[in-house]
């Protein structure tokens, strides 16, 4: 449906995510991905949304310039907000542990922005989810880490996985945006681009 409307434009995803690919082909929609090297370095004094927005915004801006008039560029940034800081990938087993831990038995917010640019506009969106953990047992917290490597992912776990079936008591907002993207939104927002 949303494909036939989108004919006369190409779709551009840049992101190496993998979930946030899969997403764009359940969605049906025809996309070619376009990957920068972007150093996702943020002012400190920023809070919340306000990172995700910087940060959609900088990996977007990288293509200023190299869009055609048909293209449509699509950037995305997650984070996990929990105690007034951003929880971004974990660097190693001790700071995911030390993340998970942090959110045991407590809600976070899962904030994902995604950006929208065209030779001539661009346009921001942000979706918040709140996402409540069942209290963790330090052995299921390490038996997770060790078979399911959640490195490349914000706040060190993925809801899709063993452990969002496992950990996570309650979902309040997109399920797809704790995923890094939130489908819905985004493709009501392309069908009003049109």
């Amino acid at each position: 449906m949303l494909k036939e409307k989108l004919k006369k434009y190409k779709i551009i995803l840049a992101s190496g995510s993998p979930r946030r690919q899969q997403f764009f082909k359940d969605l049906d929609l025809d996309f070619e991905i376009r990957l920068k090297e972007v150093e996702e370095i943020y002012p400190p004094e920023l809070k919340a949304v306000e990172i995700t927005d910087y940060l959609a915004k900088l990996k977007a801006n990288a293509f200023e310039g190299e869009l055609a008039a048909n293209e449509i560029l699509v950037t995305s940034d997650t984070i996990v907000w929990h105690q007034n800081k951003a929880l971004g990938k974990p660097k190693n087993a001790e700071e995911a542990f030390a993340m998970i831990k942090s959110m045991s038995n407590k809600t976070h917010e899962v904030i994902t922005s995604v950006c929208f640019k065209t030779v001539d506009s661009s346009t921001l969106l942000h979706d918040i989810t709140k996402v409540t953990f069942n209290d963790l047992s330090d052995e299921a917290i390490l038996y997770y880490i060790e078979n399911y490597k959640p490195y490349d992912k914000a706040g060190a776990y993925g809801i899709q996985e063993w452990f969002g079936f496992m950990a996570v008591a309650k979902v309040e907002g997109s399920y797809t945006n704790v995923m890094g993207l939130p489908t819905a939104k985004v493709y009501d927002f392309l069908t009003k681009l049109v």
